[in-house]
Formats: structure tokens, C-alpha cells, sequence
């Protein structure tokens, strides 16, 4: 059922979008060949033609990067931190979910809407990254639950701030929107999956750096993740046609 109902939630929305939002009639557009290179080509573009669309690209690259670092192992990491096994950390980690839940919500709204009061967007989303790292460092060193929970809240509240912002700041450098944004939507969509399949494995290979035996090196994990998410916001501190 965990699986089973958010995914018959899915179901119904995409549903309800296909069926209750309109759009216009797009039979009479031109029409181009659908060949398997022209397909393929699709994919491909001059990232000097678009610099700034590229940046925000590299920089979710490394958010999506830090934050599948941070994540993949949570549970093995607060069992190893509470001295409890994993089967009894499964309420610790429900009840993380459930805050931050809170916390995404609060810092995406928050900084949704402070974005747009002060016409700012590489500040906010620079602001996102550090609160982020902030609480993946304070995971990283916590000794205890208390500081452990603070942590995560913290690194959740940074995760809403830095995706609302900068979904708000892709439109922004989104090239040939009114053409091809389509097709830049789903170039875009690699700088998530990406990182999504390849962190996990290095994610493994981190954790054996300096340690023997059963021990896992959680510490580097999180802290490496912190870089990633702040190098994530001084790339998109790069871009230069949106403030």
C-alpha cells in the first residue's frame, strides 16, 4: 500500500490534467520528420549559445548530485548514529518524512515568495544551497537525535528554497521557449536523473574511504554532499540574464 496509493494518486492527477486542462489545437503546426538521429539530436545543444540556461544545468546537476548523496543512506546512518538497528530506525525516518514534509513546504513557499517581493533569484537560490549544506554538516557531526533532527530539518528547508527558486529561475534562461522548450525541458530533466543513478555508487565507495571492518565513513559522505549543494548555488550565481 506504501507504493500503491501514491502511485494511484499519480494516476488520477495526470488524468484529471489530460482530461480538464485545455489546450490549443497544435494539428495544424509544421511538422518535422521523426527519425531516430533526428531524435537523438534533439538531445544535443551549444552550450555557448546558451550559457546561462548550461549553468543553471551544472548547478542542478550538483544539487541533485549532494542531495542522492545525503539521502541514499539516511536510514543505515541514523541507525549507525543511534545504536539502533535499521529495523528500529523506521520510525526516526517516518517522522523525519513528516517534517519535512513541513520544511520543504515552509521554504518553498517562503522562498518563492520572497524571490518574487524582491525580484531576486541567484540570491535565493544561493541561500538555499548554504542552508542546505548547513544542516547536512550538522547531521554529519550530531551526536545525538535531537541534533540529528535539526540537521535534516535544516537541510529540508534548503532543499524547498533551492528547487522552488530555481525551477522560477529555469524559466527564466529556458532557450526557444516558445519553439523548442519541450525539447530543453527534457535536457533539463537529465541534470536530475543523472545524478540520481550514478550517486548511489559513489555514495558506496565513499563511505570505505579511511575505515576498516563494518565501519562507514557517513561523516564524508554528508560533508562532501554540503560541497556539492553550495557549488550547486555559486554555478547559478554564474548566470547572467536574471538577477
Amino acid at each position: 500500500m506504501l507504493f500503491l496509493v501514491p502511485g494511484a494518486v499519480g494516476v488520477v492527477a495526470v488524468l484529471s490534467f489530460v482530461f480538464f486542462v485545455h489546450e490549443d489545437d497544435s494539428r495544424g503546426l509544421p511538422r518535422e520528420s521523426l527519425t531516430a538521429a533526428h531524435l537523438l539530436g534533439k538531445y544535443v545543444y551549444n552550450p555557448l549559445k546558451y550559457k546561462d540556461f548550461s549553468w543553471n544545468w551544472l548547478a542542478r546537476f550538483l544539487f541533485y548530485f549532494g542531495i542522492t548523496l545525503n539521502t541514499t543512506y539516511t536510514a543505515y546512518f541514523f541507525a549507525d548514529r543511534l545504536g539502533i538497528t535499521v529495523e528500529e530506525v523506521a520510525g526516526v525516518i517516518a517522522m523525519l518524512g513528516l517534517g519535512g514534509v513541513l520544511a520543504v513546504t515552509a521554504g518553498a513557499i517562503g522562498g518563492g515568495f520572497m524571490s518574487d517581493r524582491f525580484k531576486r533569484r541567484r540570491l535565493f537560490v544561493m541561500l538555499g544551497g548554504i542552508i542546505m549544506a548547513t544542516g547536512m554538516v550538522t547531521q554529519a557531526f550530531a551526536a545525538d537525535l535531537t541534533v540529528l533532527i535539526v540537521g535534516s530539518l535544516t537541510a529540508s528547508m534548503g532543499l524547498g528554497l533551492f528547487a522552488a527558486v530555481d525551477q522560477a529561475l529555469l524559466l527564466d534562461v529556458l532557450p526557444e521557449r516558445e519553439t523548442d522548450a519541450g525539447r530543453f525541458m527534457a535536457i533539463t530533466g537529465f541534470a536530475t536523473s543523472i545524478p540520481q543513478s550514478i550517486a548511489p555508487l559513489v555514495a558506496s565507495a565513499i563511505l570505505l574511504v579511511g575505515v576498516t571492518g563494518d565501519d562507514r565513513n557517513y561523516q564524508l559522505l554528508f560533508v562532501i554532499a554540503g560541497v556539492l549543494v553550495v557549488l550547486a548555488g555559486l554555478a547559478i550565481l554564474r548566470i547572467r540574464s536574471v538577477r
